[in-house]
This record gives C-alpha cells, sequence and structure tokens, in this order.
C-alpha cells in the first residue's frame, strides 16, 4: 500500500485557497444579531464600568443588561438594516464606532445631541489633533477587521413576502426576549435609568444615532436654517455732541476654567499681567453649557440657560444683530472654528488661516494675531463699535501648542495630543501655560485700547466653558449639562474699562467691585452689553444687567 504525501507547500496554498474561497451565507436577522452582540460585548467598555458600578458583582442585572444593550440594537437595526444597504450600512457603523470607543474611553466623553454636535461641527485642524497613533489599534480592531469579515459574507436572498414575515417574526422575538430579560432584574434596571439616566449616552452605537436624529430635528446648526429677527426696535441711546464712539471688546475664550484662574486665587500665579491692569474680575461666574456648541449660542441669545430653549437660541438672532438694528456696528474677529451662527449675515473676519510671520505657523495661529491690525479695523467704520475676539485660547487636548516657546513657564509639559501618554501634572502644566498666554494676551489688548485716544474703550473677556484635567477620570468638555462637573461649567469673567468709558458711561467701578461677590453667569452677558452699549429695546432685561445698579445713567 502506498501513501502520496502532500508536496511541501501544497498544504497552506490549499488553507489559502480555503480562506479565499470561505464566503458562508447568512440571513439577515442573524447577522443583525451578531452585530449587535459585537457592539454589546466589544465596543462598550465605559457603559459596562459605570452601570456595573451601580450594582457591583450582581450578575443577574449583568445579564439583564446585556440582554437589553443586544435588544436595543437589534430592535434598531431590524429596522434600518436590509440585505440591500446591510453591507454598506454596517461597515459604517463599524468604522463610526471604533472612532467612538476610542475617544469615549480615552476622554470619558458621553455622547448625546450637543456632544456629536460638536464633532459634526469640528473642522479639519481640530479633528487633526484627534487624529493620533493611539486611534489605530482601535480603529482595526474594532472597525477593519468586523468590516473585512462583513465583505466575506453572503446574505441569504428571500422573495418579497418572505422577507416581510422573517423580519416580523424577528422583531417580535427581540422584543419579547428583551423585555423578559429586563424583567428579570427590573428593580436594579429601573433604578439605573431613573437615577443614572446619563449612562445612556455611554451605549454605542445607539447613542449617536439617536443623537444624530435629534439633531436633524432640532435646530441643528447642521441645518443652516435662517435666523428669525429680535431686537428690530432696539435704539441706542442719542449722545452729548463733541463724545467720543465708544469702542467695547469683546473676547470670547476658549476652554479655560475658573479653577486655574490665577485672578481666583489659584495656587498658582497664571494670569500676573493681568493682576497690573485693574481688571475687574469676577470669581464666581458659570458657563451656559459645556461644550462651543451650546455656550457660544447661548450666551449671545436673550433666553440663556435661565429659560432654556435650544430650538428658540438656534432660530433667532444674537446680541450683535439687535445691536446692528441699534446703528451700533459689530464685527467678529475668528482664530477659532467659526460663531456657531451668532454671527449671521454680519461682519467676520477668519484668521485662523492668516500667514503672519512669528503669529502663524503650520496652519495656526497663535490668539495675538486677533489684535493685529485691530486699530485700522475698527476705525474703518465710524461710530460706537463692538468688536468679537473669539480665541483659539485653552483648546484640547494640544495646550502645548497654544502658547509660544517663551510661555512654557510650569514644566515637565505634555508635548503630544494623547493625553494617555502623559502624567496629569504634564497635562496641567500645558494647560496653565496656555492659560499664562491667554494672560499675556489680554493685556496686550488692554494695551492696545489705551492707545486708542480717539474712542472711549472697554473690554469684557468670557470664557465659553471649562475643561476637566483628569478629576474623577475625565479628560476635555462636553459632558451632559445635568451631570458635567464644576471644572466645565465654571469660567473667568473679567472687564476692563479706560477712565474715559467709564466716565462718559456714568460707571460706578467701586460699586461694580463689590457686585463681583455675586454668583454671575453668561446669561448677563446680552443685557449688560446692551445696557453697557445705552441700547433701549423690548428685549432688554434690566434683572440680569451687570451694571444696571452701578451707573448713573440709564
Amino acid at each position: 500500500m502506498s501513501t502520496t504525501l502532500p508536496r511541501p507547500g501544497a498544504s497552506s496554498r490549499l488553507s489559502w485557497s480555503a480562506l479565499r474561497d470561505w464566503r458562508p451565507e447568512i440571513s439577515s436577522e442573524a447577522l443583525i444579531l451578531l452585530s449587535s452582540i459585537f457592539f454589546a460585548v466589544l465596543c462598550n467598555g465605559l457603559f459596562w464600568r459605570n452601570a456595573m458600578a451601580t450594582n457591583p458583582g450582581n450578575g443577574l442585572f449583568a445579564l439583564s443588561l446585556f440582554t437589553l444593550l443586544v435588544g436595543v440594537h437589534a430592535l434598531l437595526f431590524g429596522l434600518l438594516v436590509w440585505r440591500w444597504n446591510a453591507k454598506v450600512l454596517l461597515s459604517v457603523l463599524f468604522i463610526t464606532t471604533a472612532f467612538a470607543v476610542h475617544y469615549m474611553s480615552s476622554f470619558n466623553v458621553y455622547l448625546d445631541a450637543d456632544m456629536l454636535r460638536n464633532v459634526l461641527a469640528t473642522d479639519h485642524k481640530e479633528s487633526g489633533e484627534l487624529m493620533t497613533a493611539a486611534l489605530i489599534l482601535p480603529l482595526l480592531g474594532y472597525g477593519v477587521l468586523p468590516t473585512a469579515l462583513l465583505w466575506r459574507l453572503r446574505i441569504r436572498r428571500r422573495s418579497l413576502g418572505r422577507t416581510f414575515l422573517w423580519r416580523g417574526v424577528f422583531l417580535l422575538g427581540v422584543v419579547l426576549v428583551t423585555a423578559a430579560g429586563a424583567m428579570a432584574s427590573f428593580q436594579n434596571i429601573s433604578s439605573l435609568m431613573r437615577n443614572h439616566r446619563e449612562v445612556r449616552y455611554l451605549a454605542t452605537p445607539v447613542n449617536y444615532l439617536i443623537a444624530l436624529k435629534q439633531n436633524l430635528s432640532s435646530a441643528s446648526p447642521i441645518k443652516h436654517q435662517p435666523k428669525q429677527p429680535i431686537g428690530t426696535d432696539a435704539q441706542a441711546t442719542p449722545r452729548a455732541a463733541g463724545s467720543k464712539p465708544r469702542l467695547l471688546v469683546l473676547v470670547v475664550g476658549e476652554t479655560v476654567r475658573a479653577q486655574n484662574w490665577g485672578l481666583n486665587g489659584y495656587a498658582r500665579q497664571t494670569t500676573p499681567e493681568l493682576a497690573q491692569t485693574g481688571a475687574i474680575n469676577f470669581p464666581d461666574m458659570h458657563a451656559c453649557g459645556s461644550s462651543t456648541e451650546v455656550s457660544l449660542p447661548c450666551m449671545f441669545s436673550p433666553y440663556g440657560r435661565h429659560d432654556y430653549d435650544e430650538k428658540a437660541i438656534r432660530n433667532h438672532q444674537s446680541l450683535l444683530h439687535v445691536l446692528e438694528h441699534a446703528g451700533i456696528s459689530t464685527l467678529w474677529r475668528d482664530n477659532q472654528s467659526g460663531c456657531k451662527g451668532v454671527c449671521d449675515g454680519l461682519q467676520i473676519e477668519r484668521l485662523d488661516d492668516a500667514t503672519l510671520p512669528g503669529l502663524c505657523a503650520n496652519g495656526r495661529c497663535m490668539d495675538e494675531i486677533l489684535i493685529n491690525d485691530l486699530a485700522a479695523q475698527v476705525r474703518a467704520k465710524p461710530g460706537d463699535r463692538v468688536v468679537v475676539l473669539h480665541q483659539l485660547g485653552n483648546h484640547g487636548p494640544s495646550y502645548f501648542e497654544r502658547y509660544p516657546a517663551q510661555f512654557r513657564q510650569f514644566a515637565p509639559t505634555c508635548d503630544t495630543a494623547d493625553l494617555g501618554k502623559c502624567s496629569r501634572e504634564q497635562i496641567v502644566n500645558s494647560y496653565d501655560n496656555a492659560i499664562r498666554y491667554t494672560d499675556h494676551f489680554l493685556s496686550r489688548t488692554i494695551a492696545s485700547l489705551r492707545e486708542m485716544g480717539d474712542y472711549d474703550t472697554a473690554m469684557i473677556y468670557l470664557s465659553d466653558h471649562g475643561e476637566s484635567l483628569g478629576e474623577k477620570g475625565l479628560y476635555l468638555h462636553g459632558m451632559p449639562y445635568a451631570i458635567a462637573p464644576e471644572e466645565q461649567t465654571r469660567v473667568p469673567l473679567l472687564m476692563w474699562f479706560s477712565p474715559g468709558f467709564a466716565a462718559d458711561r456714568g460707571l460706578d467701578l467701586q460699586c461694580l467691585r463689590q457686585r463681583t461677590q455675586q454668583r454671575a453667569d453668561q446669561d448677563n452677558l446680552f443685557p449688560s452689553v446692551l445696557g453697557l452699549m445705552q441700547v433701549r429695546t423690548s428685549v432688554y432685561d434690566r434683572s440680569r444687567d451687570l451694571f444696571a445698579d452701578c451707573t448713573t445713567q440709564s
């Protein structure tokens, strides 16, 4: 009896051939179920950690959560995924979820409608800073590999009638099993949903799919709806003959939190130059949101956080439009990602792509670009003016790129956008150095205003939101407002007035310094600017005007 042995290399060729020809057939319902299990088990580490922390070691609770998480995704996919679109749609979900898993786990991000809006509004410069080497493994494991396997499958063909019959049976089965799983630990599940509702923003990918639907059905800026007018009755109070025109510069800061602001009593003096200017500091200032996409439109709106209505805020004009109605010219100078609808239809000057030597390099500019040629821009139009300077500020995670080398006062620093490679000390040092540069920028802005003797000048600085720097494992910002930590919602507020401005306006600065001991929030900005510039309009709310009780003129 003879035996024929395979030639060397034949076995490996057969294995490769078998792998190449591997094209299993699967029903669309089985594909949906397997995808739902994949997402529930492998892509929801942050969800599981937070949810199980409420009932540690409870196996029945874990089983109920698993059933619920798989069931929710299976129901959603059962409505969206069909044979004709399954591979394309699931491929997009795999890749998108890979990004979501990486950033959620790296920074403890909660993906609600506001956070997704931030993502959708992110420009290429911001997104480029987030594309670090740490993304490679999650993208391969959660995105590329399952996508490659998906495209090896053959999805079973059925007649139209059998397709709907099987899908109906599948959905009914999912509903029954999911309900049974939830009932198995109903008390714990209901307690989780009642007391820790924010956990639902961690269930991926259902979190960003729901957030996308909310953005598409709301007054989201991605819909680019025209603004409804407000304050069309606005009129500026007549001035005495020979009065100098007024210039108010509003500096909108980026991601500076009150806790690290030197003038607020921080252990480090991060604001030494401002301390010498005589500026008035408000230590108890609170933001309208925890992200630029929320805070910026909110602070320039008459609706604000006190009567929060996102649709009304985004659908209506802003403080700048009211000033224009009153005949006060405005200008928005931007070193960031735009005005988020606040200056729609008004004059805007984009400086983030400037190429001025010494201030700009590699597609980014230091914030001093905002005061370059400022006087000439102001004098281009006669009369009172309000100019907004929108900083790049402390925008993370690349804090180390937000200040020139000479402001590297606190070391060692975190010199990468991948915060996971840095100690908390390095991250805080880089962040504080960026504040130190903002201190210099604001001091230079005040110096520039002092030199404009043909105007009565004033400056108001207000950061849009704060930042988490590792407290409770959180980094960056954008937490749902209801659970956002104070580090993300307490911000600096600073004011400076030239002697001429204070005298002409009848502003009692000592009274205003006493006012700083009270709580303030971004809702105060809209009426305070109108009051300061003496604009009469029906949308002015004197009760929220920070200057109302400290002026001798109405």
